[in-house]
Parts: structure tokens; sequence; C-alpha cells
């Protein structure tokens, strides 16, 4: 049993995530599909091909993932899901993608709680010091968080 994996996002997000899930994982082109939502492109038509895509996938199971909440691709999204065989997680990132398709051979309900651990962990403050030759900001600068000179 796998899971298979549906990326629906604003072009060309979606076929960029997926050349990079590809370019880690070699062998997952089979079950990660991509569908770009084109600007101007009526909501009826998107669903038709994304109807299209989950169908040839032919998975038991699907992750789709879209990039934002209450856009086009996450409301065409929540059109195709069922609950059952299907399942959506909105703000799809790249350690988001590269987790679940790691896990795909689990079964859907822990890929998906999978790639959304994956998705937050991927999102972090780094630390940085300050370049060479520049002095630090002063603790009395108003903005502390603003780091630029």
């Amino acid at each position: 049993m796998s899971t298979s994996i549906l990326l629906i996002a604003h072009a060309p997000l979606a076929h960029a995530l997926r050349e990079c899930a590809l370019h880690v994982f070699a062998d997952c082109g089979d079950s990660v599909a991509a569908l770009d939502v084109q600007p101007n492109e009526r909501p009826e038509e998107t669903l038709a091909q994304a109807q299209i895509l989950l169908d040839q996938l032919g998975a038991d199971s699907t992750l789709v993932l879209t990039d934002v909440f209450g856009a086009t691709p996450c409301n065409v999204a929540q059109r195709l899901v069922d609950g059952v065989r299907s399942r959506l997680v909105t703000g799809v990132n790249l350690p988001m993608l590269l987790r679940a398709v790691s896990y795909r051979a689990e079964p859907l309900d822990s890929v998906v709680t999978r790639a959304v651990v994956g998705g937050t962990q991927g999102v972090m403050q780094v630390a940085i010091a300050a370049p060479q030759n520049q002095s630090r900001r002063n603790r009395h600068d108003q903005d502390s968080y603003d780091h630029q000179q």
C-alpha cells in the first residue's frame, strides 16, 4: 500500500516542487503529480484536470498538498478530496513534500501527520552573526529584529 501525492498550487509552484522532489527522490515520479493553476483559469477547469491526475495516480490513497488556504488551488482541492481515500493539507513547502515522499509507503493518516510535522519543523528562524567588518546594532535601537543597516 502506497500513498500518492498530488500537488495543486499557483503556477509554476506545483511543478517546481515536484522537480525538487525528483531531484532528491528520483524514484518518486510515478507517485507524485503536479497541477499548476494558471491565472484566470476557471475553477471548474482546474477541478477537471485535478480529477484526471487523481485518477491517473490510481493509488489506494492520495495526499493532496496545496499552497495557500482559501485560494483557488485549495478551494478546488477541497472539492476533490473525500476525507477517506484522500486528504488535504495546505501550506505546502519543500520540507513538507520531502517528508511526505519519504514516508509514502505508510498509511495515509501517518503520511498526513509526517507531512505536517515536516512542514512546520522546516520553518525556523536561523541565527545570523554580524557580517565581517560590520558592527552589531545598539541595544537602544527601536527595531531589534531589523538586521539591515
